[in-house]
């Protein structure tokens, strides 16, 4: 996919990861918007890099369908999401425990729904930020891992349909496969476990190879967007050391 003029809507892309995308994307000469709840935040990525930008929350169904049925994107990145918190099972209350089930996945489940029911043009992409806690579990991040989980399939229901309705939307999980310092997210589960290791969070995160800071992400996922390899993958690793991977879902 060429991605001049392409009109990429990115949520969560007001810091952290999802800015690091947003500015690959405007390097790529996208018509990039950016929706996210801090106002603040999203000023200062109008003002640096040019985007348009919508404060709304990501949970809000009628969001949701009006920015797909305004914007009709081309491309449409879902990367906003909760930070977990942080403790074993038996220290969290449930609403603690599912905070990313009624956040990411609501969230996720809204969006899909407005793509396919709008429905989005043929061609059109739709990429779910997942993590590299859905493979192997993240034990002191409550209902986390199998949010992120539970996203994958939700991305192989939604191939499915669009296929049984002849759509042309693909739609993909990309999962990075390292925690990133200085994302939040990142932050709160490499301290958490650093702290419980008696280590700092940067030996932590050096356990995962290379990093990839957001810049980097932002790269890794244009290569999505851009290399026919990884045109129809459903489900997408990334970390610093091999780039971009396809998982087997």
């Amino acid at each position: 996919m060429n991605l001049k003029d392409k009109k990429v809507v990115v949520t969560g892309g007001s810091r952290g990861l999802g800015l690091g995308l947003v500015e690959a994307l405007v390097d790529q000469g996208a018509k990039v918007t950016v929706v996210a709840r801090n106002v603040k935040d999203l000023d200062a990525a109008a003002e640096r890099l040019g985007v348009y930008t919508i404060s709304a929350d990501i949970t809000d169904e009628a969001a949701a369908h009006r920015i797909i049925a305004d914007i009709r994107p081309d491309v449409l990145v879902l990367n906003a999401g909760a930070a977990p918190r942080m403790g074993l099972l038996d220290e969290l209350t449930w609403e603690e425990f599912s905070i990313n089930w009624e956040t990411d996945v609501k969230a996720a489940f809204f969006w899909f729904q407005a793509v396919l029911k709008t429905p989005l043009d043929p061609g059109s992409r739709v990429l779910v930020g997942s993590s590299g806690a859905a493979e192997s579990g993240s034990q002191m991040t409550g209902g986390y891992a199998s949010s992120k989980r539970a996203l994958w399939f939700m991305t192989k229901y939604a191939n499915l349909f669009a296929q049984d309705k002849n759509l042309g939307i693909q739609f993909q999980a990309i999962v990075p496969r390292l925690m990133v310092l200085g994302t939040g997210v990142g932050d709160s589960a490499a301290g958490a476990y650093a702290a419980a290791m008696g280590i700092t969070p940067e030996e932590f995160v050096s356990r995962f190879g290379a990093p990839m800071p957001p810049r980097a992400f932002g790269d890794h996922v244009i290569s999505i967007l851009k290399k026919p390899q990884f045109a129809e993958s459903m489900v997408l690793g990334l970390n610093g050391n091999n780039g971009v991977t396809v998982i087997d879902l």
